[in-house]
């Protein structure tokens, strides 16, 4: 039986991309909207997993400036997989189908040893910027013993550690830039052609070099969009995330052929 790993061999067979223009965005948004009003409850129910999660997660960590920001960024690390249920929601619609909630968990079995491959992926590329925080902080000393609310007050904006923060961003930066190139069409060729991890990287690896200003200009506005969520206590992310999820779904289907 072939696996995933039996690919590798055949990686040069990708699927065509095509080049789209930043005027994309908006029509993304735009069909992204009308996929949530077109099946609210599931696509909430998904929103309101994110927000509740969320919190928690972030309650959990406050005390603990190094998780806290571990969490937020990680947040955008994993996103992309954890949206597999709302590109079904969208796959389906397109369709012509309206499936309910539990009908859209259909998309991690799906094609799952792909998915869940490229979930280990993702994984180790949290794990390594987990342990690149740690040591970073633990390199601070005192800061570490501090709350979130003292750690922004002494490490960011008290003008301290500036060295730190840089380059805390910049690696965040080039770690999440490479988990977007290997991510924007990965889940959504593995659920729509059963495509194996390896080809669907390397196809969004493709797509990206082939679109780098318009993903990078999407990149901010998910990155945007996300971190209102964020401001508003997560509760924003109920609905933007359902909404960022359908439209990187038509993101998608604007850039395979």
């Amino acid at each position: 039986m072939k696996t995933s790993f039996d690919h590798f061999g055949q990686v040069n067979a990708l699927p065509a991309v095509r080049h789209v223009a930043a005027s994309r965005i908006a029509a993304w948004l735009g069909a992204g909207w009308r996929d949530l009003k077109a099946n609210p409850i599931p696509s909430l129910a998904y929103g309101l997993l994110f927000g509740i999660g969320g919190d928690l997660i972030l309650l959990a960590s406050f005390g603990h400036p190094h998780l806290f920001t571990v969490a937020v960024s990680g947040f955008f690390l994993v996103a992309p997989l954890l949206a597999a249920g709302l590109y079904e929601l969208s796959r389906q619609h397109a369709q012509g189908v309206h499936p309910i909630f539990v009908e859209s968990l259909r998309a991690f079995r799906s094609n799952g040893q792909s998915i869940a491959l490229f979930g280990l992926v993702l994984a180790l590329i949290t794990v390594l910027w987990e342990r690149t925080s740690a040591i970073a902080f633990a390199l601070l000393g005192d800061a570490t013993a501090a709350d979130v609310g003292q750690f922004l007050a002494q490490v960011v904006a008290g003008g301290g550690h500036t060295t730190f923060v840089i380059a805390w961003f910049v690696l965040g930066g080039m770690l999440a830039l490479l988990t977007f190139a290997l991510s924007v069409v990965s889940v959504p060729l593995m659920l729509d052609r059963d495509s194996d991890f390896v080809t669907a990287m390397l196809t969004s690896l493709h797509a990206f070099a082939a679109n780098a200003g318009v993903l990078l200009l999407w990149a901010a506005t998910i990155v945007a969009l996300t971190l209102f969520g964020f401001a508003t206590l997560l509760f924003g992310l109920v609905v933007i995330m359902p909404i960022l999820g359908h439209a990187s779904w038509h993101a998608y289907r604007d850039l395979v052929e």
